[in-house]
């Protein structure tokens, strides 16, 4: 099955979840957004000879990602479009795709293996991501 296909039906079957059993005057929602990888150098400008993040060392320069949106973002940004019930979308996509640099990749596995673009350890993008959460909570408080 698409991974992208399977990811919707899994992000619908939380939405009928939600919008049957959550109780929005108790409960605030928050859904954290996609955290991308970077195996395509060609997606921030790189040479073709490069294969993945690996070496990176600067973040990708300006604000936008030339690569554009994450596919699963435009999933998740489609299903959330549907939902009747305010969630609050912690958008982390963009702010992680320009951080090219952050991925532990080379650190973990006993040494190098592979890529791992699933985690982040370098200081900042996780911690950012948090920042946004704890702002989010407060959020008219």
């Amino acid at each position: 099955m698409n991974r992208m296909v399977a990811y919707e039906k899994a992000l619908n079957t939380w939405k009928r979840w939600v919008e049957s059993s959550v109780d929005t005057d108790k409960t605030k929602i928050f859904f954290q957004g996609v955290s991308p990888d970077h195996v395509n150098p060609r997606e921030w400008g790189d040479d073709a000879n490069s294969k993945s993040c690996l070496g990176e060392t600067e973040p990708v320069k300006g604000t936008q990602y030339p690569g554009g949106s994450h596919p699963a973002e435009v999933v998740l940004e489609r299903v959330l479009r549907k939902m009747s019930k305010p969630v609050h979308l912690l958008n982390i996509t963009r702010l992680s795709q320009l951080r090219k640099d952050s991925h532990p990749s080379a650190y973990g596995f006993s040494g190098h293996r592979g890529m791992d673009c699933t985690h982040w350890c370098v200081p900042g993008v996780p911690d950012t991501w948090n920042q946004l959460l704890f702002a989010a909570l407060f959020q008219g408080s």
